[in-house]
């Protein structure tokens, strides 16, 4: 079964074959620890993850680096605004972030480098790239010049002014072009710096991104993944530099072969923003929802296409998986049938749906459908059952949650006998205490003709 995937680039979607068989690279952009990771940050996490766990079907190595940025203005100005040491400040937010990704279900990069683990390794490749007359100083300042780059704007596609326009979002004095852009600048005395050829200073932020993918993968990689926010300016800039630096005028497949974007993520049909005050924080939304309920919600549209944040779509991701969970509670499989997954054609069907470009909705849709047929194919249940089940793993929908407080099954028996038992004898009072005392320890409950059926909720 092949795998396609949209590239970017070529703006076409492709088959996608690794450079090495049998393994795979990817790299993608990010946080920046200076603040609570929000849902669009929360989006392009789970939907890299998504694309890890599928290429894990096919592929029996994929190495997964996703980075840390550590050293930025933004982290500067929270750490003077706070005051807060800048060690302390990121380390907070890597560790809230990450805690907060694991909440969602989605798995920790095979490697995770911060900025500053490699200043030296982003010294040695903007001397490469002066060396190669593709960058130039100016007052301790170095800068890439972007006409020495004859493919720049290859990825973004965007018109000269428009280039220039998205150039001037980063201030500097001493440009010899507008597009031009800093690979490194000097850093005040109360600002961290780190010695250099051109004096005390810091990198740039694109800068970065180039040489930790370069460090921590075999250039070129497969996969480049990041928002599509990040298309320009950053993901062109990466290109430039990292192509420059291997040879001038390189071509962008010397980098990587395929550029993977999600859209943008709005709430209310608005554009997120800090000075509207609609930002949606992972963190405060883990208050409210089970983590697999956010993470659905970022599932429910296609990846490339921009997903509407709303307190509806959460209320119907929660239906949706309480009504996945009780219908799989409540049917009774043999496990002691086993099924070879690879020759299980209705899993096949889920894994189809992914393949072809991540088709999230699609791939939801086929098991919805076999929620709702499963108890009619008696010769397949068991087919079906592992189906689903295995289409919620790859999903990261699983529910593989612990009853913490219920150590074994007859203890929860026990309290649904005692609750039963409570209704015959009209002692509602009781009855309803005891739902409760199950509902805040993640057990949902519902009465049917053919008896109480449970369900874990979180």
């Amino acid at each position: 079964m092949k795998i396609f995937l949209f590239d970017s680039l070529s703006r076409k979607k492709k088959e996608f074959v690794p450079i090495k068989p049998d393994s795979v690279g990817i790299y993608a952009c990010g946080p920046t620890v200076y603040d609570y990771a929000h849902v669009g940050n929360a989006r392009m996490a789970v939907i890299t993850d998504l694309l890890v766990k599928t290429l894990k079907c096919k592929y029996k190595t994929v190495k997964f680096v996703s980075n840390i940025t550590d050293v930025d203005d933004k982290i500067i100005k929270a750490s003077k605004d706070l005051g807060i040491p800048i060690e302390k400040l990121t380390q907070k937010y890597h560790e809230i972030y990450n805690q907060d990704m694991t909440s969602l279900n989605v798995d920790e990069p095979n490697v995770q480098p911060k900025a500053t683990e490699f200043i030296e390794d982003m010294i040695t490749m903007i001397e490469k790239l002066i060396k190669n007359e593709c960058a130039y100083i100016v007052n301790n300042y170095v800068y890439f010049d972007v006409t020495s780059y004859k493919y720049y704007g290859s990825l973004s596609r965007r018109s000269l002014d428009e280039q220039i326009a998205g150039a001037r979002v980063e201030v500097g004095k001493f440009k010899k072009n507008p597009r031009d852009f800093i690979l490194w600048k000097p850093s005040k005395e109360e600002d961290p710096g780190w010695s250099s050829p051109w004096g005390r200073g810091r990198p740039g932020w694109h800068i970065e991104c180039s040489t930790m993918s370069d460090k921590c993968l075999d250039t070129p990689f497969d996969i480049h993944c990041g928002g599509v926010d990040l298309t320009f300016p950053h993901h062109e800039n990466e290109i430039a530099q990292s192509c420059s630096a291997i040879k001038k005028n390189s071509n962008p497949s010397e980098f990587c072969n395929y550029w993977f974007h999600n859209g943008f993520v709005t709430f209310e049909g608005e554009k997120m923003s800090k000075s509207i005050g609609n930002i949606q924080l992972v963190n405060d939304l883990l208050k409210r929802y089970d983590g697999k309920v956010i993470r659905l919600s970022l599932l429910s549209a296609h990846y490339r296409q921009p997903l509407n944040w709303t307190e509806k779509a959460l209320q119907q991701s929660k239906q949706t998986l309480t009504r996945i969970y009780k219908n799989l509670e409540r049917i009774k499989v043999n496990t002691a049938i086993k099924i070879d997954i690879k020759e299980n054609e209705y899993f096949n069907k889920v894994k189809e749906c992914l393949f072809d470009d991540l088709n999230t909705p699609k791939a939801l849709s086929v098991i919805n459908k076999y929620i709702n047929i499963i108890e009619t194919k008696v010769d397949d249940q068991n087919k079906i059952y592992q189906a689903i089940f295995e289409g919620l793993r790859l999903l990261g929908l699983k529910n593989d949650t612990a009853i913490k407080e219920f150590s074994n099954l007859e203890t929860l028996e026990k309290l649904l006998k005692e609750r039963n038992e409570a209704r015959k004898s009209r002692d509602f009072k009781k009855a309803d205490a005891i739902r409760e005392t199950l509902k805040k320890q993640g057990i949902e409950i519902e009465d049917t003709s053919k008896g109480t059926v449970w369900t874990k909720i979180r």
